[in-house]
């Protein structure tokens, strides 16, 4: 029996093409080229997407994404010259490209383990030149990206669930269940960014966050504003900002675990000093975590900060992937910061003038890391306004709006 009816699969690739859309500037184009990057286990989405691409006058490219046995093969059995090697190209593919639709079905979550960090560092700066060539177009409104997950036996057997289990909540989280569920992400658009809207019409210069475990203060900065359903991940309920990454200070815990390149870190501690991760500490893969703060110059500094409202949110358990994990409403909703690199987005200037100059002066993180840590604990999260007063805008996992 298929995890998802034919219904589901067109639901899903709707809702994809409707993302896509949000992360643009201006509408896709009869004509316009769409790449669909798939895990094999997620093929029967992407032939949907595929079949809604073409139905829209578009120009579908999939392309399916290395399996668990190509990875090792990379990491373990190459020279340096193969580890590093790009494949020709894909620079003029992501130059030309209107749009990208990652479907993640992870077939393993840990064979990346026995793999030297190091050996993957090395591999994802060669590719950092094609990264730059999406980053860029993406910030300027040229280039759709969105993102979701397909459900695999690997996701479900590390949430605890049966896979028809994990299938149904992913199919709650998405809201395909409903007889319109792009209906429904309009409607979430428009009420989350009223929400949104309202943060940033306060005029915080800084938020103050509270949990049995978290006491952390996070800089607004300058020029910045707030994100939220953003269409560049589905699902996303968050609603998240760029810090000054230069004056995150406290400590900051995260009680969902996490994996990273197939290594699972569990109860991660991190206690910032004037915006460095200065000490780190976890229950379980504390040398990973470290190894990991000094992958480059900026993975110990905070990137992104993100709240979710429970009142958005379908995920309300742990689902063993950042993608639902971060949107994770539950009792108490969850906040998560990112060590590494900024959310560029939520520059509140026009995008071309955010040089990598202008970008450090404002105090934008840059690292090639960009690794969410969730908190779910209840907590409070007051703003210090510009005008110096406190303002309680986050409570019992909602908004105080």
């Amino acid at each position: 029996m298929p995890l998802f009816d034919a219904v589901d699969l067109e639901n899903y690739a709707g809702v994809m093409l409707w993302a896509l859309g949000k992360t643009r500037t201006l509408p896709l184009k009869h004509g316009d080229v769409v790449l669909i990057r798939y895990d094999i286990p997620g093929l029967a989405l992407a032939e949907a997407v595929y079949s809604r691409l073409m139905d829209a006058h578009l120009m579908p490219v999939p392309v399916a994404l290395p399996t668990p046995a190509m990875e090792m093969e990379r990491y373990l059995n190459s020279s340096f010259g193969q580890l590093v090697f790009q494949q020709p190209g894909v620079a003029e593919l992501y130059s030309q490209a209107a749009g990208v639709i990652n479907i993640l079905a992870p077939e393993d979550l840990t064979h990346l383990q026995t793999v030297d960090p190091r050996t993957i560092a090395e591999a994802r700066k060669a590719d950092g030149p094609n990264r730059r060539i999406l980053e860029r177009r993406r910030l300027a409104g040229t280039l759709g990206w969105t993102t979701c997950l397909y459900p695999t036996q690997a996701l479900a057997e590390a949430s605890g669930m049966t896979l028809e289990g994990y299938a149904h909540a992913v199919l709650r989280a998405c809201w395909l269940n409903m007889p319109d569920p792009v209906r429904e992400w309009r409607r979430l658009e428009r009420e989350v960014g009223e929400v949104r809207d309202w943060l940033d019409s306060l005029g915080i210069a800084r938020l103050h966050v509270e949990s049995e475990d978290v006491d952390l203060t996070v800089p607004m900065g300058e020029n910045r504003r707030f994100v939220g359903v953003s269409g560049a991940n589905i699902p996303g309920y968050e609603i998240y900002f760029a810090p000054d990454a230069r004056g995150v200070s406290g400590t900051y815990y995260a009680d969902q675990p996490t994996l990273r390149y197939g290594h699972l870190v569990m109860g991660a501690v991190l206690e910032f000093t004037d915006g460095v991760a200065a000490r780190v500490e976890a229950g379980r893969g504390q040398v990973f975590l470290q190894n990991q703060m000094h992958s480059d110059s900026g993975a110990r500094r905070v990137g992104e900060f993100s709240l979710t409202d429970k009142r958005f949110s379908r995920v309300d358990r742990f689902m063993a992937h950042t993608l639902l994990d971060e949107n994770c409403g539950g009792a108490t909703g969850n906040c998560h910061l990112a060590l590494g690199g900024s959310v560029l987005e939520s520059f509140s200037g026009p995008p071309e003038l955010l040089t990598p100059e202008l970008a450090a002066s404002l105090g934008f993180n840059a690292s090639d890391m960009h690794w969410d840590l969730v908190n779910t604990q209840p907590k409070r999260v007051t703003a210090i306004l510009r005008t110096g007063e406190p303002k309680l805008i986050y409570e019992g996992g909602e908004f105080r709006v």
